[in-house]
């Protein structure tokens, strides 16, 4: 039994974190009921029937479950539109479909969150020789950074007063960076001044990991196009695949005519039997990211009182994403904690995972992701790149009581070894 194996240590401080992060624990149900009275009310509203989870092949033509999944999704996204399928098959592929969709040869495209996430960078073509990436369709890529993780107002302004720049993309997860995720109000800020010198770029969202994390989602703060995967928090860890775009409803009809082609757009498409499970994922996905975010606190909590340095976000602040850092320093410690994650999955907790190439990514990875769908990070999950300062990024778990189980498992080898 798991139970007989925690280190005494990692025991207490669990039980003191019961009383200790209380009021953490009550805001996060908090938040999981006003954006389940969302999600529930959308249901109610699109008049969600039994008949729409029907299996629609070929063309895929006259699908009701479908269109009303996709509205349901822009609801809750607080979007006009919505394109919610399982061709998309995962976070990077929804984001290479949009620039796509959206960014023709000559048109500029800004990054105003610096450096993008490693598997975008091929795709953009900042690194590699891809003919597909968006450099070799002719489309300039530019970058603002980050000030001490807050958005650089000035220089964002000043660049887009020249009127020459189609979309500016905001990536609201830290990604494999140091800085901290940006919450809704640092986007809506930027978002209204944006909108007072430059009326007409495209503003995307890259949403990956902080859906239904707080109150509102970009789309409530003006964003026109947010991009996401079901593999994250709106499959609610029961979809198998699948990707979202959401956003204003020309933009959303430009990115379904790439998906499909011109003249189809959205009317097409086979749902390969997902649309159950499609709908129940986003009508579980606030409960299970409220799970995962108390995993997340708790591990933070364990973590800082274990002796761990460098935590982010510490245990007592507030959240915007799954996401999950420790610093451990070195690649020995790295690799050892991520190998201790996966030893205590439910799935594959046989496996000892080693440093590896993975496709999209520049560097070595290593990766713990013991789950009932590969790849999925609305499940309890771990991995790095494996380069300093050696940060070890975790998110997910379905269930509290499973993902704490597993964290002080992990925690207990560690102080083992």
């Amino acid at each position: 039994m798991i139970l007989e194996q925690i280190d005494e240590r990692v025991m207490e401080y669990a039980r003191r974190s019961e009383s200790e992060l209380k009021e953490i624990y009550e805001k996060l149900d908090r938040i999981c009921l006003k954006n389940s009275d969302r999600i529930l009310s959308a249901f109610i509203k699109n008049q969600v029937s039994y008949t729409d989870f029907a299996d629609i092949n070929g063309y895929g033509n006259y699908d009701s479950g479908r269109d009303k999944l996709e509205k349901i999704f822009a609801e809750v996204l607080g979007c006009e539109d919505a394109l919610v399928r399982p061709h998309i098959m995962s976070g990077t592929n929804a984001l290479y479909l949009a620039f796509s969709a959206l960014l023709k040869h000559g048109d500029t495209m800004i990054s105003l969150t610096g450096t993008p996430y490693d598997s975008l960078q091929e795709m953009i073509g900042m690194i590699g020789n891809s003919s597909q990436s968006l450099k070799a369709y002719g489309v300039k890529y530019e970058q603002i950074d980050l000030i001490d993780g807050r958005f650089d107002t000035n220089a964002i302004l000043n660049r887009l007063q020249r009127k020459d720049v189609k979309l500016v993309e905001i990536q609201r997860s830290r990604g494999y960076s140091q800085r901290p995720s940006l919450n809704i109000a640092q986007i809506e800020e930027v978002i209204t001044k944006i909108r007072e010198v430059n009326k007409n770029v495209i503003i995307m969202i890259d949403n990956c990991y902080g859906e239904l994390c707080e109150e509102r989602e970009p789309g409530h703060v003006g964003a026109d196009i947010v991009v996401g995967s079901l593999m994250k928090n709106l499959g609610g860890g029961i979809a198998s695949t699948g990707g979202y775009i959401a956003g204003r409803k020309d933009l959303i009809q430009m990115v379904a005519e790439r998906l499909t082609a011109p003249g189809i757009g959205k009317e097409q498409g086979a749902n390969f039997n997902l649309n159950n499970s499609f709908f129940k994922g986003i009508f579980m996905a606030p409960k299970a990211v409220k799970e995962a975010l108390k995993t997340a606190v708790f591990s933070a909590y364990m973590m800082e009182k274990l002796g761990f340095q460098n935590i982010s976000p510490r245990y007592d602040e507030d959240r915007t994403d799954l996401i999950q850092t420790v610093e451990l320093g070195n690649e020995k410690d790295l690799v050892a904690f991520t190998q201790s994650i996966q030893e205590s999955s439910p799935v594959d907790a046989f496996v000892r995972v080693l440093p590896a190439p993975m496709p999209g990514y520049p560097f070595e990875e290593v990766m713990a992701c013991g789950a009932f769908t590969q790849g999925s990070t609305i499940e309890l999950s771990a991995d790095a790149p494996v380069i300093e300062p050696y940060t070890l990024y975790m998110q997910g778990s379905l269930s509290f009581e499973y993902g704490k189980l597993s964290i002080m498992l992990a925690l207990s080898k560690i102080l083992k070894d």
